[in-house]
Formats: structure tokens, C-alpha cells, sequence
């Protein structure tokens, strides 16, 4: 059946493969902030399973490539690699549910153990099914078209593309959305059951839709997988060249002539062409490396940014839809106007000029990155190392205060109803503070402990200056754009303090609270229950990333009067800062990742286009792989360094690729195949007349 001249059965795989990218990018958008925050690995093994994981994505289409053209045939290998994927995706949203060994119902599992089993199990299952269907999908759609269907089967590819597209934008915008829901049993966290379900129920649904139709296609029967056929002709011509190593045996043209014993001279012909473009591709895993690094370090590079867009709040995971967003303007925008004024003006931007110049400019993104990161360390607050401490004062009192430091005699002033930053002091050199506010002093000995913060409050009374230490507990900016909030109690009577839905409970006169998470961005009403009254106000809006102080000074009228006091600053760095590197690594993929497809069908024979669609995704597995090694063995402290060391060195594989593209030949396969046509016909025609010759002969003995 036809709808429109196209198979019916096609509009069954591409909505097929619409629900399986929105699966695959869905888990994929939200999966380092899951290890991070969820599993509590830190930013640099985050970053190493995730790319592990890509990479393994990237490795079993080969393994799906084999076991579909080989033995089960393409239909079978999508039906049976999709069930695993299902399941994969299945696991992966068990493995994220909090209250499976939250026994004492704190917030947090009792065990990780299980969660991280269950999500590895998952994750493996995940890369054999997407990898697996991958090299099978697109192909098995393009076995729909009859020979005489060259313009539909042509369209279906760009409609095929647009479901990827589509699937991919749509997941990266909703499933960050979907975590960022809170959702739990016995206490609520950020929902990541959610995040990973949608994509596993879009993933069955995937399956679904596809066995649907399964009585409309047309199904190939397995051919033999090419691929085999080439590394035997390759290991045949390696083992008899080692074979005929000594002088007396004559050179040959190319080393792969000395499989011709063996193999025809066709098959050899064309691995001869397939390898010339595989050795064009040992600098490409590079640029990938910059590449899929959106979904790591870039993703961690934005939770510590101000994610708010006017009345929107970006999550972090969300930044990564401005490429597919990029991609979609971006791909028509080159091809209609950069590419025929770059013609206009008489420049020969060939096929690998256009790949170098991807490369390039991936560089740039990353140096983009870099100078980006160091504009946010400027931001972050500093921390007290090993052996230091670091102390705030906050005054309470209506008169000022000096604080003085021994023995370092270090004097600090501050006006009533303000507070001094953090100042580091090392722990051996300081003995205690002597205090003076109005006509009262107090002295007082310390004893501090290494690493930590604190806050002095003083207040000078009637009966003298009253002070009290709060250790703060905070050694890190508070993580997804969160904040942290107490509140200090200055009335003469105790309090009851509840902010939005938190009640923090009683606090007698001068005591302090300790910090509550709370989402950032928001403003939530605040309610102060004395003996007396009930005074209510709205809190200010707080940013995203910050720690703060509330001191309850005042509350009369049904109103309460409050100071805010600063201990961590929000983030201040807008996401909207991370939208030039986007747009520079979009223009990059633009020119490097269309044309190296392009260009690689362009000079591969027609049977071996597979062979190099293999090879491509191989250069992005192997990609992903050197993220691990250079991340590993840098051993950078400091963020925007890796991010330099990561453009340096795609700089100069950049020049390498230069260099090897200038001495590279362009060929033309069909001509070649054109030519072998003929020399065969020749060799056939040729062996009749000797037959014909033979016959001749033996009929007239």
C-alpha cells in the first residue's frame, strides 16, 4: 500500500524513529546531573561514565551492522535490539527511585550500591539497543522504495533527518523539566523516575509503532555483511605479504595487490578506496571529543549560572537544546547563502577545507568556554583550605562593633545591623577575639576547627555585649542553582518561622536556625508567630546559588522587618553567556559533520557506503574515548584549563589534517567501477574466444 507514492510502511519507521532519538536524547540530557546529584559522583568520573557510555553508543552499531546484514536480517535485529532497549530504559528509571533503599526516610538512600548496579546494567543495555538499531533504521527505510523511487527514497532521508531532529529538541526541552518536578514516596526529591520513564515509555511505544507495520514491509532477506569480507581481504594481503617478505619475490603496486591470489580485483579496488578515506579519518575522533562535551562539562559549566530568563528558568540540562535549535537554522542558512558567496568570490572551499575549517572552529568554541569558565570563577567563593578557618561578623546591636583578632591584631568595625565577609584566618594563629561595642568589651577564647566557617553575631545589651559562634557547615556552593536559608532570631522573645512550606521551627531570643534548601529564584511568603502576633512578609528574590542569612529584627503591625546577610553570593553569570560557544561548536558541526558524511558517500563504492558509515561512527566512539584519557591524565585543577588544553590540541590535529588533506587525491568511484566493468567484460570476452578457440580445436582433431 501507497499513500502519496510513498510506502505506507515508511510512515511507521519514522514515527519510529522520532520516539527512539526523543528516548535516547531525553535520558541522555538529564544522565550527568543524575550522576552528580543523584549517585554523588563528582564532575570529573561524571564526566568519564558519560562518555564511556557515548562511546559505547557509538561502538555497537558495527556489532548491530554484523548480526543485521549476517544472520537475523534487519527487521528481526530492530524488533529484537529494541526490546533490549526497552528494558534498558526500564531499568535505568528503577535504578533512579530514591525510596527503593531509603529505609529511614531521610532524603537520601541508606545504599548506593543498587543504584549504581542497576543503573550501569541499564546504561549497557541502552548502548547495545541504540547503537545496535542505529546503522539498521535508516537503511531498512530506504529497502521501502522500489529502483524507479530514487526522488521518494531521497526525501525520506530528509524526513528522517527531521525526525531525529525533532525527537531530539522536543526530549532535550521536556525531560529536564520532567526532573526538575519534585516526586517521592516518603520524601520528595528531584524526579528523575520521571525523566528516565517518559523516555522508557516513549522507547516501548518506538517498539510498538514499528511491529505495527510489520505486515507492510518489505523485508530483505541478509546479503552477507561486506564489512567481513573487507578486513579478510585486508588480513588476507597483511598475512601473504609477511608470507613473500624476502627479495627474490617482486614489489607490487599497492600492499593490498597481494591479496589478489585470493580476492578479485574489484573487491580489492574498492578497499583500496575505502581505506584512503579511513586514513583520512584518524585526526576526526578530535573534533568529537570537543564535541560531545555539551553533555558533560558544558552541562556542569552551567549549573553554576543564573539560569533566569525573565519569567522562564532555565535548568541546566535545557542549554543543550540551543544546538538542535542552531542545527535546524543553521543547516539551510549555510547551505543557501555562506556557501554559494564563498563561490561568488572565487574560493575552492572543498570537501576536507570545509572539514578542517569544523575543526577550527570547535577550537574556538572551547576557547570561548574557557574564557566564559574563568568569568564564573571570579564568582565562586573561596573556601578555607586545610589548617584555616574563616569567620563572618554579624552585628545584631544598634551601636557599632569592633572585633579584634589575637594575636594578629587585626580590627574589624562593623556599623549596626550589618555584616563583614568571610575573612581566613590560619587556625595556629589565632587565639581569640576581643570584642567592643558602645561603652562594653568581651573577650573570649577560640577554638576552631580546620576547614570550617563561622559566623559571630553580636549584640551590645543592657547587661553587656552577648555573642554566639554559629558554625556554618557550608564548604560548597549550594549545587543546581539552589539556595540555602536560615534565619536568626533578634526580638527579646522566641519565634516561630516558617518559609513557604518549611517550618523551621521555634527560635528562642538571639539563637539561629540552620540552613534549609529551597528552589532559587523563587519568593515565598515568610511567617513569624510571636506570643503576641502574626507577622507576615514576602521574601526578596534570592538569585540561584546563594546562602543567606535572614535576621528577624522587627515585628509589629502584622509586619516583620528583616536584614539579609549574604554567605555565599548567587551566581551571577547569566546561561545566556554559553550561547556564542553553542553557536560557534553549531557552525562547526554545520561544516564538519554534513560534509565528512557527504564527502565520505562521495568517494566510497556503492556497495561500501556502509563500510564508511561504520568507520564515521567509529571516529565518534573513539572520540569519546580520548575525553577519558585526556581528562585522566591532565590532572587540571582548574576548569578553563582543560578547556584550553582541549582546543590546543584539536588546534594542532587541525594541522595535521591540513597537511594530510592537501596530498589527498579526489576520486571518482563510479568512474572506477566504470573501468573494472569494462576490463571484466574484456576478461570475459576474452576467455569465450579462448573457449570458442579450445572447442575449434578439439572438434577438428
Amino acid at each position: 500500500p501507497s499513500f502519496f507514492g510513498y510506502p505506507l510502511s515508511i510512515f511507521f519507521i519514522v514515527i519510529n524513529e522520532f520516539c527512539e532519538r526523543f528516548s535516547y536524547y531525553g535520558m541522555r540530557a538529564v544522565l550527568v546531573l543524575y550522576f552528580k546529584y543523584f549517585l554523588r559522583w563528582d564532575d570529573n568520573f561524571s564526566t568519564a561514565i558519560y562518555h564511556t557510555f557515548v562511546a559505547l553508543c557509538y561502538l555497537t552499531p558495527i556489532l548491530g551492522a554484523l548480526i543485521a546484514d549476517s544472520w537475523l536480517g534487519k527487521f528481526r535485529t530492530i524488533v529484537s535490539l529494541s526490546i533490549v532497549y526497552t528494558i534498558g530504559q526500564a531499568v535505568m528509571s528503577i535504578s533512579s527511585i530514591n525510596d527503593l533503599t531509603d529505609h529511614n526516610r531521610d532524603g537520601t538512600p541508606d545504599t548506593i550500591t543498587p543504584h549504581v548496579a542497576l543503573s550501569m546494567t541499564g546504561l549497557i543495555l541502552i548502548a547495545l539497543g541504540t547503537g545496535g538499531i542505529k546503522p539498521c533504521v535508516s537503511a531498512f527505510g530506504g529497502d521501502q522504495f522500489e529502483d524507479h523511487q530514487e526522488k521518494q527514497r531521497s526525501r525520506f532521508f530528509s524526513i528522517f533527518y527531521l525526525a531525529i531532529n525533532a525527537g531530539s529538541l522536543l526530549s532535550t526541552v521536556i525531560t529536564p523539566i520532567l526532573r526538575a518536578q519534585e516526586c517521592g514516596i516518603h520524601s520528595k526529591q528531584q524526579c528523575y523516575p520521571l525523566a528516565f520513564g517518559v523516555p522508557a515509555a516513549l522507547m516501548a511505544v518506538s517498539l510498538i509503532v514499528f511491529m505495527i507495520g510489520s505486515g507492510m514491509y518489505k523485508k530483505v532477506q541478509p546479503q552477507g555483511n561486506i564489512m567481513i569480507q573487507v578486513c579478510k581481504c585486508i588480513g588476507f594481503a597483511i598475512k601473504n605479504r609477511f608470507r613473500h617478505r624476502s627479495k627474490e619475490y617482486p614489489k607490487r603496486e599497492h600492499w593490498l595487490d597481494w591479496a589478489s591470489e585470493k580476492y578479485s580485483k574489484r573487491l580489492i579496488a574498492q578497499t583500496k578506496m575505502v581505506l584512503k578515506v579511513l586514513f583520512l579519518y584518524i585526526p576526526l575522533p578530535m573534533f568529537w571529543a570537543l564535541f560531545d562535551q555539551q553533555g558533560s562539562r558544558w552541562t556542569l559549566q552551567a549549573t553554576t549560572m543564573d539560569g533566569n530568563f525573565v519569567a522562564i528558568q532555565i535548568q541546566p540540562d535545557q542549554m543543550q537544546t540551543v544546538n538542535p535549535i542552531l542545527i535546524v537554522i543553521m543547516v539551510p542558512v549555510v547551505d543557501a547563502v555562506i556557501y554559494p558567496l564563498i563561490k561568488k568570490c572565487k574560493i575552492n572551499f572543498t570537501p576536507l577545507r570545509k572539514i578542517t575549517v569544523g575543526m577550527f572552529l570547535a577550537g574556538l568554541a572551547f576557547i570561548a568556554a574557557a574564557l566564559l569558565q574563568l568569568q564564573i570563577d571570579k564568582t565562586l567563593p573561596v573556601f578555607p583550605a586545610a589548617g584555616q578557618s574563616q569567620i563572618k561578623v554579624i552585628n545584631l546591636g544598634a551601636d557599632s562593633a569592633t572585633v579584634t583578632f589575637v594575636p594578629q591584631l587585626l580590627n574589624v568595625s562593623v556599623k549596626p545591623q550589618e555584616s563583614t565577609d568571610y575573612r581566613t584566618f590560619e587556625i595556629s594563629q589565632l587565639k581569640s577575639v576581643m570584642i567592643a561595642s558602645g561603652s562594653n568589651t568581651r573577650s573570649q577564647t577560640l577554638n576552631l576547627t580546620s576547614t570550617d566557617r563561622y559566623t559571630l553575631t553580636v549584640k551590645n545589651t543592657m547587661t553587656g555585649i552577648v555573642t554566639d559562634w554559629l558554625s556554618d557547615n557550608v564548604t560548597s556552593k549550594p549545587e543546581e542553582g539552589k539556595n540555602l536559608i536560615r534565619f536568626i532570631n533578634n526580638l527579646p522573645q522566641a519565634v516561630n518561622v516558617t518559609l513557604g512550606n518549611t517550618d523551621f521551627g521555634e527560635l528562642t531570643s538571639l539563637s539561629a536556625s540552620s540552613y534549609n534548601v529551597f528552589s532559587g529564584g523563587r519568593t515565598d511568603s515568610i511567617v513569624v508567630i510571636t506570643n503576641s502576633t502574626n507577622c507576615t512578609t514576602t521574601s526578596k528574590a534570592l538569585g540561584f546559588g546563594g546562602a543567606y542569612t535572614i535576621i528577624i529584627n522587627e515585628c509589629s503591625r502584622n509586619v516583620a522587618v528583616l536584614n539579609y546577610s549574604e554567605d555565599i553570593p548567587p551566581n551571577t553569570v547569566h546561561m545566556a553567556w554559553q550561547i556564542p560557544q553553542y553557536f560557534i561548536l553549531t557552525c562547526a558541526e554545520v561544516v564538519f559533520s554534513v560534509t565528512g558524511l557527504e564527502f565520505s558517500y562521495s568517494q566510497a563504492p556503492s556497495n561500501m557506503k556502509s563500510v564508511l558509515q561504520a568507520g564515521w561512527l567509529l571516529t565518534v566512539a573513539v572520540g569519546n574515548i580520548i575525553v577519558l584519557i585526556v581528562a585522566g591524565a591532565s590532572k587540571l585543577s582548574e576548569q578553563w584549563a582543560e578547556y584550553v588544553l582541549f582546543a590546543a590540541l584539536l588546534f594542532a590535529v587541525c594541522i595535521i589534517f591540513a597537511v594530510m588533506a592537501y596530498f589527498y587525491t579526489y576520486v571518482d568511484p563510479s568512474e572506477i567501477e566504470a573501468q573494472l566493468d569494462e576490463e571484466e567484460k574484456k576478461q570475459v570476452k576474452k576467455d569465450l574466444d579462448f573457449y570458442e578457440k579450445e572447442a575449434e580445436i578439439v572438434s577438428q582433431m
